[in-house]
This record gives structure tokens, sequence and C-alpha cells, in this order.
């Protein structure tokens, strides 16, 4: 079963380049850590030279800080100015996209930055090179994308709620003792480690998406180690899992609402056009060329929601959706594989199984079945494209999970930490722009600055908006903290 949003920033994720460290130390500095040439992977080529890999070990159980360690992958690009101001750590989101995939290519997107900054990001643990999860084996995954997550009969719910317990029983049997220890929390932990080292006083740090809620998090549990924080694409901090999802389901929605818009449909009827083929697709899934594979309700759903990320993914989506209503579902396919991370071998990426291992420890709340059937009517409310989807998703998620979840909602407040800038995009699809103003809000008087982006997509900036770029780069740059309240239009 494949959650069918994640707080990813999947702008960047389009152009993956992958990297490794390779041993052997190709520069001297006072982090001690072992700086080299980063390595191909079997999902990419390695970076340029510009790339520097290292491994930093952090404890295995914060409770126990001279106990059992394990290894974090870092990549590192150094400052191009002479004016350095120190290291910039990104995190992309997810929970459990890999930074040191994501570094390289989005670095194009915060070139400006680099000329005071070092470029930094990591794999947090269970991504990646960081102790990496994988939950099951690329045949399993297809075979499970069969499961109908929106099950209509006992034997549906059956299959549903027996996918889910098996998801994490492998989960648990791949991670063993770290699937305690891969928390949010245990993340931020380890950000202040790679602070050390890296040889900064304060945290200067750029989170996209579930980087929002780790920066937060970081932000509540050091507060006095703040630097020049910037977080965009926010994860509302107040919302618990079932919020979460009404959230996303809203938000979803309205993106949806503005593409109907921008291709002269009225919204109420389009949906209910979109509707209606869902319905079809799960009555009878389309034929894709594909040997083997067929568009179910599933893919279908996951390959409309890759395309609301970015406004200009659009006219992909029209031509899906026409070739669908035809009886084709070969173009709906590509682009749910793709968020899928599936590529032409039939390889699965392994972001959803460390998204689920790290989410699933951070939320306690486990709808029942009962308790999610009485809440499908107000999330098909909200959405009748995306409703039952995200409803169903509140049960089937973290069922029967083998460890306990730790909270309800994530602690950010963060009082005396320096201005936190927080950036909200109101088109936002995936991380609606409510949550920024509950983040600002929850920071606390004097730490939470808003920034607020009339725009479309998911992320502020880099999207083509000026006004963001130089408010963000101005505050990064030369500590330049915008009035709270700026909008950009």
């Amino acid at each position: 079963m494949t959650r069918l949003v994640r707080w990813t920033a999947l702008a960047a994720a389009s152009a993956l380049l992958a990297a490794g460290c390779s041993g052997g130390s190709s520069d001297d500095d006072k982090s001690g850590l072992s700086w080299g040439r980063c390595k191909a992977t079997a999902d990419g080529p390695a970076p340029s030279s510009e790339w520097q890999c290292a491994t930093v070990q952090v404890p295995l159980d914060w409770s126990k800080p001279d106990g059992e360690t394990i290894g974090l992958g870092l990549i590192r690009a150094k400052a191009r100015g002479d004016d350095r101001l120190g290291s910039l750590l990104f995190n992309f989101g997810g929970p459990g996209a890999s930074g040191v995939s994501m570094m390289p290519s989005y670095a194009p997107t915060v070139s400006s930055l680099r000329e005071r900054y070092d470029l930094v990001s990591w794999d947090p643990r269970g991504v990646g090179a960081s102790e990496g999860v994988r939950c099951r084996g690329d045949k399993e995954i297809q075979a499970a994308e069969a499961v109908d997550v929106t099950p209509d009969t006992p034997t549906e719910e059956k299959a549903y709620f027996k996918d889910a317990a098996d998801f994490g029983k492998g989960c648990q049997k791949d991670a063993g003792k770290l699937m305690a220890h891969v928390s949010t929390a245990d993340s931020a932990r380890d950000m202040d480690r790679i602070r050390e080292v890296l040889g900064d006083d304060r945290m200067n740090y750029f989170g996209i998406s579930y980087g929002t809620e780790l920066g937060g998090t970081y932000a509540h549990l050091f507060p006095k180690k703040v630097g020049r924080v910037t977080l965009d694409a926010v994860v509302d901090p107040s919302a618990d899992t079932v919020g979460h999802a009404q959230n996303q389901a809203r938000g979803f929605q309205r993106a949806l609402n503005g593409y109907l818009r921008s291709t002269g449909q009225d919204p109420e009827d389009g949906t209910r056009k979109i509707a209606d083929l869902l319905q079809r697709i799960d009555t009878r899934p389309l034929p894709t060329g594909a040997p083997g594979r067929e568009l179910t309700q599933t893919l279908a759903v996951t390959g409309i929601i890759l395309p609301l990320y970015s406004k200009d993914s659009w006219p992909t989506l029209t031509s899906a959706l026409k070739a669908a209503e035809a009886g084709d579902g070969s173009e709906l396919l590509v682009l749910a594989d793709r968020y899928n991370e599936r590529d032409p071998s039939g390889r699965y990426g392994t972001t959803t199984h460390s998204q689920r291992v790290i989410s699933c420890l951070d939320d306690r709340q486990r709808p029942t079945v009962a308790e999610t059937k009485k809440l499908l009517p107000r999330f098909e409310k909200i959405s009748p494209v995306f409703g039952r989807f995200l409803g169903w998703d509140t049960a089937g998620w973290c069922h029967d999970w083998p460890v306990p979840g730790q909270h309800d909602t994530p602690e950010v407040s963060a009082p005396g930490a320096a201005p936190v800038l927080v950036v909200g995009n109101t088109g936002d699809p995936a991380t609606p722009y409510e949550g920024a103003l509950r983040m600002a809000g929850e920071l606390g008087k004097g730490v939470g600055v808003l920034l607020t982006w009339r725009g479309e997509g998911h992320g502020a900036y880099g999207s083509g908006s000026d006004c963001v770029d130089s408010a963000v780069d101005a505050y990064l740059l030369d500590g330049s903290v915008p009035k709270n309240g700026k909008v950009c239009s």
C-alpha cells in the first residue's frame, strides 16, 4: 500500500542524483569528518567533484548518548565566496526524502545562497545512506498495487488491512531495533550533532515540506541554537493524523479546482467528471500497454495527484485524463510510477518505506475501522476525488504497527529563539497555507515571522516569485528579517 500524499519537495525529486561516500579524505578541515568524493549508486551517477560526502556517527538511542551508534550520510558543496557565513543545512521533506540524493539537483535553485554558505544535506536516520529501511521487495510492491485502498466490501477491507499489517512486519524485520529510533525528535537531535561537527555555533537551516516540522521540532529542542532558519511549504503542527489527512484533501481539491478553472471547466462539474471516471476504473481497471499491469483506481488517483504539485505539469494532467476517458490508462500509469519511484525495469525507491516508519513512530493516533467509516462522509464532502482515499489512509497507514507512536501533534514552541522565517503558499496542495499560519503562531511571538505568497504549487522559494526569493535571500544572507505578514502576489 502506498500513501497517496507525501510531504515531499517533488520538484527536486524529479531530477534525482544519487551519491554516497567513496571513502578517503579529499579535504582536511576542522570538522573531524573524512570528506571524500561522492560515488554513484544504482539510482544515478555520482555528482560532480565539487560535492563531497562523509559519514557522521550519532547515538542509536539519544537517551543513551554513550551507547551504540549509527552512521548518517552527509553531502556538501563549499561556499563560493570569501565572506562565508557557515553551513546551511537542508531537509527536503517526506519524511523519507534523501538529502544526499536531492541536494545536487536542488543546488541551482539556491545558487545565490551558495555565495556565503556551504550547502549541506543528509539522509535522516532510516533513509538511504543512513541505515535506510526497505520493507518489501519490488515484486511485493507491484502486487500490492492491486489492493483497493478504498475498500467497498468486507473482502476488500480484509485485504487492505492485511496488506498494511504485512508492510509493518516487513519494516520491523528489516529495521530491527532502529524501528523505535527514527522519530522526528531523534532526527532533530541528529541535526544538532551535525551542527557541532560542522563547526557552526548556530543552526542555519532550510526546511521544505516535512522539513518544516523537523525544523520546528529542532527550534523547540534547541531554541538558543537557532540561527537563520527558513521553513517553506509548511506542515500544520496543530493537526493530528485525521487533521493532516483532511488538510491535504482540502489542499489537493483546491489545486484541482485551480487546474479545472485553467482549462475553462466549472470546478464542481469537472470534479464530478473525474470522480465518475475513478468509479468506473474501480469497477474495471484500464489497460495500459504495460505487460501484466492495469491502471487501478489507486494508481489513477496517484497519477492525478503528481501533476497537481506544480502548475507547470497541469498540461500533462489534461493529456492523461483525456486518454483515460478514452479507455487508455497508460499516461496516468506513467505519472503514478513516477510518484511511486518505479523505474522502467520495475525497481521501486524506498522513500515511502522510510516515510512510514518515521511517521508511524511519530503519530500516536490510530483511528479504528469504525471511526474511519464515520469520518468518510466528511472527507468526501471536502473532496469527492481525494476524500475517500485520504480518509481510509488514516486507518490503514499505521494499522497494527509494531511500535507505538509518540505524540498526537509535534511540539514546536521555541521561546527565546531567533526569528524563524515561515513561508506559506496560498495554493499549496500538499501543505495547505493554514499550516504556515499555525506554525508561525506556535513558534511563538517574536519567533515565527510569516511570509505569504499568493501562488500555486508545493513550496514558494524558487517557484517564480522574485518577491519571495529576494525576501528569503535577504534574510539568510544578510539577516534582514521581513515584516511579519508580508505578502507577495
